[in-house]
C-alpha cells in the first residue's frame, strides 16, 4: 500500500509539472516606457516580438526589433529561434531594448502610423545627443526648437517663462562645448525658433523633426571595423538604407565609396570574408574581413534587412500596408478636423476668456467706479453737512460783519468828523504857535529893547551918582564957607539926569542931610516891574511851546484811534 501510495503522489507530481510549463522574465525598455513580461520557455524571438509591439499597439514592425547586450557588441534577437536557445544575458529578468533596426529612406512617405513616428522621433533624437549622428549647431538649435514644440505645445510667453528649459537636454555636449554660450543664451535661441512654430501638433513637429534629420550624413547608418584584403588597411564599413558605404577609420561623414542596393548583385560571406559583387560585371569585386563572427553575422543581418525592405519600397504596397495608409491618412484627416476644431474651439475659449477677463475687468472697473461714487456720495454728504454748517457760521459771521461795518462805518464818520476837527485844532494850534512864535520874536525884540533901555538908565545911574558926588563935594565946599545951605533932592518923574537944587535961603543949614532922586527911582521901579513881567511870559510861553511839542507828539502817534482834544493854552500877552 505505501508503495502505490508513493507511486500515486510521484505520478500526481508529474502531472503537475506537465500542467505548470516554465516561465521566464523579460523587461523591455523602449524610447519612453519599461514593461516587464512573463515568456514561456519554448517561446521564439517571434513570440516575444509579436507581444511588445501588441503592447504598444504598433503595426510596421518591419522596421523594429529587440537588441541585447553580448560582450563588447550587440545583437538582434532572432525571430526564428527560441529566446533562451540564443546568446541572451541569463540574468532575470532578461533585458531587451526595443529599437528601429531599419531607417526608412523618406520618413514622411513611410511612416504611417504615429507611434512609429513617436519611437523613430524619440531614438533618433538621442542618437543626436549622444553624438552618435553628427549634426552641426545650426541644425541642432532647429531640431530643438522643434524637440521643444513637440513636447509643449505652442509657445506661451506667460507660461514658458525664461528657465523653463533648464531641466531639458536639448543640445549635444559638443555643441555646448564648441561655442562660449551660458544655457540662457541658448535657451533664448532655442526659444526664438519655438516661437515660430506656433500651430504645428505633436505628431507634426516629431516628422519635421525626421524630415531634417534624415538628411544628416550619420542618419540610420551602422558603422563597423573592418580591414581591406591583403593589405590590412582598416576601414570603416556603413551598412544604412542606402547601401554599403566604405569609409575612412577617422572620418564617418563623407565614404571613399558606396555600394547601393540596387549597384550590388551579391553579397556572400564565408567566415570572415564578405564579397561585394556589383551588378556591372565591368567594375571589380570588393572584398573586406571582419574578425569577428558574431560581428559579421550582425553584418549580414543588417544587409539581408535593409536590401529587403529596398526591394519593398520598389513595389506595390501590400492590403495590409494600403489600409494602414489609408487609415492613416484617415486619422490624419480627422486628427486634422478635431484640431481644427480644437482650434477653433481654443480661439473661441481664448475669446471667452479674454471677453470675460475684460468684463471681469470692467466689473471691477464698475465696482470700484461705484465704490468711489459711493465714498464720493458719502464725502458729499458729509461735505454738504459741513457746507451747511459753514453756511450757518457764515451767515452769523455775515451778520458779525454787518454788524461790524456798520459800527466800522459809524467809527469811520466819527473818525472823519474826528479827523476834521483834529484839522480845525491843527490849524488853530499852528496858527497858536504862529502867533506864540510871533510873540517870542516881539518879547525878544521887547526884552532887546528893554536890555537897552536898562543900560541907558545904568548909564543916567551913574551920571547921577557922579552929579550927586559933585553936588556933595560942592556942598562940603559950601559948607566949609559956612553957608548954610537946605538942599532938598525930590525924585519926580522927570526922565534922568534932571536934578534940581533949590535954594531957599542963602545961609545954609544942614542939621541932617537927607538926599531923594525922585527922577530916577520912579523908571527903575517901573524897569523892574516890566522886566519881572517879561520874564514871566517868557516861562509861559516856553511851557506852552513845549506842552504844544508834546501834544502834537501824542496826536501824530494816535492818529489812526483817536486824536486827542489838543489843550487850549491862552497865552497872556
Amino acid at each position: 500500500m505505501s508503495g502505490q501510495l508513493r507511486h500515486a503522489s510521484k505520478m500526481s507530481i508529474l502531472g503537475l509539472k506537465k500542467k505548470q510549463p516554465k516561465t521566464f522574465k523579460v523587461k523591455v525598455i523602449t524610447m519612453d516606457a519599461e514593461m516587464e513580461f512573463s515568456c514561456e520557455v519554448k517561446w521564439k524571438g517571434k513570440d516575444l516580438f509579436d507581444l511588445v509591439c501588441r503592447t504598444v499597439g504598433l503595426r510596421e514592425t518591419w522596421f523594429f526589433g529587440l537588441r541585447y547586450t553580448v560582450k563588447d557588441t550587440y545583437a538582434w534577437l532572432k525571430p526564428e529561434k527560441r529566446v533562451l536557445d540564443q546568446e541572451v544575458p541569463k540574468d532575470s529578468p532578461i533585458t531587451f531594448h526595443f529599437l528601429a533596426k531599419f531607417f526608412p529612406e523618406k520618413v514622411e512617405e513611410e511612416l504611417v502610423q504615429e507611434i512609429t513616428q513617436h519611437l523613430f522621433f524619440l531614438q533618433v533624437k538621442k542618437q543626436i545627443l549622444d553624438e552618435e549622428i553628427f549634426c552641426s549647431p545650426e541644425a541642432s538649435v532647429l531640431l530643438a526648437s522643434y524637440a521643444v514644440q513637440a513636447k509643449y505645445g505652442d509657445y506661451d510667453p506667460n507660461f514658458h517663462k525664461p528657465g523653463f528649459l533648464a531641466q531639458d537636454e536639448l543640445l549635444p555636449k559638443r555643441v555646448l562645448m564648441q561655442y562660449q554660450m551660458t544655457p540662457d543664451m541658448w535657451e533664448e535661441k532655442i526659444t526664438a525658433w519655438y516661437a515660430e512654430h506656433r500651430g504645428i501638433a505633436r505628431d507634426e513637429a516629431e516628422m519635421d523633426y525626421l524630415k531634417i534629420a534624415q538628411d544628416l550624413e550619420m542618419y540610420g547608418v551602422s558603422y563597423f571595423s573592418i580591414t581591406q584584403n591583403k593589405r590590412d588597411t582598416d576601414l570603416q564599413l556603413g551598412v544604412d538604407a542606402q547601401g554599403l558605404h566604405i569609409y575612412s577609420p577617422n572620418s564617418k561623414l563623407n565614404p571613399n565609396k558606396s555600394f547601393p542596393w540596387s549597384g550590388i548583385r551579391n553579397i556572400s560571406y564565408s567566415e570572415k570574408e564578405f564579397t561585394i559583387k556589383p551588378l556591372d560585371k565591368k567594375k571589380d569585386v570588393f572584398k573586406f574581413y571582419s574578425s569577428q563572427l558574431r560581428v559579421n553575422k550582425l553584418i549580414l543581418q543588417l544587409c539581408i534587412g535593409n536590401h529587403d525592405l529596398f526591394m519593398r519600397r520598389r513595389k506595390v504596397d501590400s492590403i495590409e500596408v494600403q489600409q494602414m495608409k489609408a487609415q492613416a491618412k484617415e486619422e490624419k484627416a480627422r486628427k486634422k478636423v478635431e484640431r481644427q476644431i480644437l482650434a477653433r474651439e481654443k480661439q473661441m475659449r481664448e475669446e471667452a476668456e479674454r471677453a470675460k477677463e475684460e468684463m471681469e475687468r470692467r466689473l471691477f472697473q464698475l465696482q470700484d467706479e461705484a465704490r468711489l461714487a459711493n465714498e464720493a456720495l458719502i464725502r458729499s454728504e458729509e461735505t454738504a453737512d459741513l457746507l451747511a454748517e459753514k453756511a450757518q457760521i457764515a451767515e452769523e459771521e455775515a451778520k458779525l460783519l454787518a454788524h461790524k461795518a456798520a459800527e466800522a462805518e459809524q467809527e469811520r464818520q466819527r473818525l472823519e468828523v474826528t479827523a476834521l476837527k483834529t484839522k480845525e485844532e491843527k490849524r488853530l494850534m499852528e496858527q497858536k504857535m504862529r502867533e506864540a512864535e510871533q510873540l517870542a520874536v516881539k518879547l525878544v525884540e521887547q526884552s532887546e529893547r528893554r536890555s537897552k533901555e536898562a543900560d541907558h538908565l545904568k548909564q543916567d545911574l551913574t551920571e547921577a551918582k557922579d552929579a550927586e558926588r559933585r553936588a556933595k563935594q560942592k556942598l562940603l565946599e559950601i559948607t566949609k564957607t559956612t553957608y548954610p545951605v537946605e538942599m532938598t533932592i525930590i525924585l519926580t518923574k522927570t526922565p534922568l539926569p534932571s536934578v534940581s537944587f533949590l535954594f531957599h535961603h542963602t545961609t545954609f543949614t544942614l542939621p541932617s542931610t537927607h538926599l531923594t532922586f525922585p527922577h530916577l527911582h520912579c523908571p527903575r521901579l517901573e524897569y523892574m516891574e516890566k522886566s519881572k513881567h517879561l520874564q514871566d511870559q517868557l516861562k509861559e510861553l516856553k511851557s506852552e511851546i513845549e506842552s504844544l511839542k508834546l501834544e502834537e507828539q501824542q496826536h501824530n502817534v494816535r492818529t489812526t484811534s483817536e486824536p486827542p482834544e489838543p489843550p487850549t493854552c491862552p497865552i497872556v500877552m
